[in-house]
This record gives structure tokens, sequence and C-alpha cells, in this order.
């Protein structure tokens, strides 16, 4: 009766090898920066149709309404002096574009993804909820003040704004509503983006959501000139703020108070930031 020793096998691993290849703590810092090099990739190799198409779009905009109205009309808010129609206008044309870029990055992003059979792509990579929606976010961000500086830049010109004359208040001002509006469109469009599981539904949303905020948001006239009960609601709209503290910070003239406007989209930011991280986290429409 033969006995055999078992037979020690050589690990193929040195002894010193780690468990796990990578080692991911609290944050997955390194996906968090893949994901958010992905969203900005995604819209700049495609950047004269995603940043350049709405500065045109707005410069439009601009013609159409300074040759119709040009010097001739003056609009006066309720915090500045008065102030010509084509300067007026400028900042809520930067503004909107910003607005509607910004949702526009974060909802294709997740519905393009849908479409193509690649949410996986997303979803099984080691990002919890929380990295997934500052990456989406933080994209629609990007895009959305690219697009505002480019707007700046093309519009700018046209109304004689005198940015490097402006205080250090106004300079602060112009960008904590900059980051606060795009902010506040990337998270409606992811939220946006999660429920809508083809381009139909997510059309719907833009045409029947979005573009009457952003139109119906003191872009092309003052809140003030609006009757009762329509003043009192177009500032229920948070984009009106969105607009409205930018103006405020490019130009000087607002309908509302600057800590008004920064108290409502604050708010409206962390509502929605706590809605997109509770849809991420369930999987709700992603997972099935």
């Amino acid at each position: 009766m033969n006995s055999r020793k078992p037979s020690s096998v050589a690990s193929p691993l040195p002894p010193d090898y780690p468990v796990r290849p990578v080692q991911i703590g609290r944050v997955n810092w390194v996906g968090l920066w893949t994901l958010y090099v992905r969203e900005v990739h995604r819209f700049a190799k495609i950047g004269m149709q995603t940043v350049g198409a709405p500065v045109i779009t707005s410069l439009l905009f601009l013609m159409v309404f300074a040759v119709a109205i040009g010097e001739r009309t003056q609009l006066s808010g309720s915090l500045a002096g008065d102030v010509n129609f084509v300067k007026f206008l400028v900042p809520g044309l930067v503004m909107m574009a910003v607005l509607q870029n910004a949702f526009a990055n974060s909802s294709s992003s997740l519905v393009v993804s849908k479409v193509q059979g690649n949410i996986i792509d997303l979803l099984m990579p080691p990002l919890g909820p929380g990295e997934l929606l500052f990456g989406l976010a933080a994209g629609g961000v990007s895009r959305g003040i690219a697009v505002g500086l480019a707007a700046l830049v093309v519009l700018g010109p046209f109304a004689d704004l005198g940015i490097p004359e402006q205080p250090l208040s106004a300079f602060l001002t112009l960008i904590t509503f900059l980051v606060l509006g795009s902010l506040f469109m990337s998270l409606a469009g992811i939220l946006a983006g999660v429920w809508a599981n083809k381009f139909d539904e997510m059309s719907a949303i833009t045409n029947f959501i979005i573009q009457p905020l952003a139109f119906l948001s003191g872009t092309f006239y003052s809140v003030e000139r609006l009757p009762a009960p329509f003043d009192t609601i177009a500032t229920l709209n948070p984009v009106f703020y969105a607009i409205d503290g930018f103006r405020s910070g490019l130009i000087g003239v607002g309908d509302r108070p600057i800590m008004t406007g920064l108290i409502v989209l604050t708010a409206v930011n962390i509502v929605l930031g706590l809605l997109c991280y509770r849809v991420l986290a369930s999987g709700y429409r992603l997972k099935s």
C-alpha cells in the first residue's frame, strides 16, 4: 500500500503581492477623475456642435432683438438704474445658453448610454452613487461654463459690458451664479436622463419643461414689468434667480436681491443633489 505525501504547490504570486491590485479608499478618486474626463471628452471632441452652435444661436437672438428694438428701449431693474436693452439682454442670453447646455450634457450622457446599450459602463466600475453623481454633474457644469465663456467673448463687445472695470465683488457674484446655475441644470439633467429611456422622452422634457423655464425667466425682459400676479409667478422659477444673479454680477442690474438668489439656488441644488443621489443609489430605470 503506497502512501503519498501531499505535494506542496508553489504559489504563482509572490508572498508580498496585494490582495487587490488597486486599493480603493473611501472615495475612488481614479474612477471619479476618469468619469469626469470622459464627460468632458464627450462634448470637447465635437466642440463646434456642443459649444460653438449655442454661441451662434445666442448671437442670432441678439441680432434679431438688436435690430427690432436696439437702443430705443431702456429697462430699469429694481436694484439699479436704467440700462439699454441690448446690454440687459446679453447676460440673459449667455446664462440661458449655459443652463441649456449644462442640462443637455448630463441628460444626453445617460440617455445615449441607455439607447446604445452601454449603460453598464457606468454601473459596473467600482463607483458609488456619490461618485457617479459628482462626475456627471461636474461634466455638465464644465460644458455650461465653457459655453458661457465663449458666449461672453462673442456677445460681450456688442453690449460694452466693461468686464475689466468691474469690482472684485461683482466678478465673484458672476462666477458664483454661473456655477450654481449650471450645477442646478446639470443635476436636473441627471434626473431627466435617469427617467428617460429614449430620445422622444428626453425631447418632451426639453421642449415642455426646460425651454419654457428658460424663456419665461426674465431672459428677454425685466419681471418688474410683468403685471400681477405674473411677476410673482415668474419669481417662483429657479432659472430666474440664476439669470438675475448673473446679470447683477455682470452689469449691476437685478430684479431681486443677490442674497435671495443665492439662498434659492443653494436650496434647489441641495434638494436636487439628494434626489439624484437617491435615484442613482437605487438604480431606478438604470439596472432594469
